[in-house]
């Protein structure tokens, strides 16, 4: 990234809450390009089941983080990071960002999406060194038994002076990370005492109403041609990446044409597995972003939706991202 500060707008919520219609919306009005933060919309081809935006919407707003890499290619949160690296170059060139902290309505970049870790890389940073599993189950076991006290109690014995530098000491994640690094490096993580990143959009629906968008979602897939769009990228990839492989909606599309499931038994299928990824991203969110959640209705047009992400925005003002 370049080395002038980069700032952006961040949305974030479960999947089929609205994100990408309510970034559109947002996006033509402030005259931004969008950068998705869905870990499936990387994938070239693969368009009906993640719910790409359509040609006509990425011809109306520049987007970025989509279609990178083939079905067949694995895929990273250090390439999606290389890949917003460029984005923010991009638009910095095009056009250099005055002090987005300043003057917030020149922030050109929105991103939008679902995952978590790439959020998080492109706010605090992508560790070269990833946690020794046993090392954060450890800590972890240890903040289900003792909760916060007991973290801060452990980091104390090894670092008694950490928790006085730490900004958001409320965060177990930074506490859990924190004794990680003391456990295999003896040192704090490099970012310790770096300001808490500006709280997360994160929209928010009733679990019913979710339920129900959901549904339809994976019966409008499979009525669009989502089958016929998986036969098509398996006859040009004959063999995909485990993640290609496993996606939602994608593994239920493949086993319909090995003849495994019915087209009946897969949208149900898809449905299920939708339900238990948007619990899964609503509790990262609870516990591992500073969201600031929007409570939205399914009544309400993606215009309305926009409106309060952006007097959220407003308040709380684009993020710094961090450089790679």
């Amino acid at each position: 990234m370049p080395s002038q500060q980069p700032y952006a707008w961040l949305l974030a919520g479960a999947t089929a809450t609205g994100k990408t219609a309510a970034a559109q919306c947002l996006a033509e009005r402030l005259g931004c390009a969008v950068l998705s933060a869905d870990a499936m919309l990387v994938y070239r081809g693969m368009d009906i089941g993640t719910a790409k935006p359509s040609q006509a919407e990425r011809g109306r707003v520049p987007y970025f983080g989509i279609d990178l890499a083939d079905p067949s290619m694995p895929f990273s949160t250090g390439l999606w990071l290389t890949a917003a690296s460029h984005a923010v170059a991009v638009l910095t060139a095009a056009a250099p960002p005055a002090d987005a902290a300043a003057a917030p309505e020149r922030t050109r970049l929105i991103v939008a999406g679902g995952t978590g870790l790439y959020l998080r890389a492109l706010t605090e940073g992508l560790d070269a060194n990833p946690p020794d599993p046993d090392t954060r189950a450890r800590w972890q076991n240890l903040f289900a038994r003792g909760g916060l006290s007991a973290l801060r109690d452990a980091l104390a014995a090894r670092a008694p002076d950490a928790l006085a530098t730490l900004t958001d000491p409320a965060n177990p994640r930074r506490l859990i990370r924190a004794l990680e690094h003391l456990d295999t490096r003896g040192t704090l993580p490099d970012n310790w005492r770096r300001a808490p990143q500006p709280p997360l959009a994160v929209l928010r629906l009733p679990r019913e109403q979710l339920h129900c968008r959901i549904a339809r979602r994976a019966e409008t897939m499979f009525a669009a041609g989502l089958v016929e769009e998986v036969r098509a990228l398996r006859q040009t990839f004959p063999v995909w990446s485990d993640t290609a492989r496993q996606a939602i909606g994608y593994a239920e599309a493949l086993a319909v044409l090995d003849g495994t499931l019915s087209t009946g038994e897969a949208v149900l299928r898809t449905a299920a597995r939708t339900r238990q990824l948007a619990k899964r991203q609503e509790t990262w969110f609870r516990h591992q972003a500073h969201a600031v959640w929007i409570d939205i209705d399914s009544s309400e047009p993606p215009e309305r939706v926009a409106e309060r992400v952006w007097e959220t925005w407003r308040t709380y003002g684009p993020a710094p991202l961090i450089p790679r």
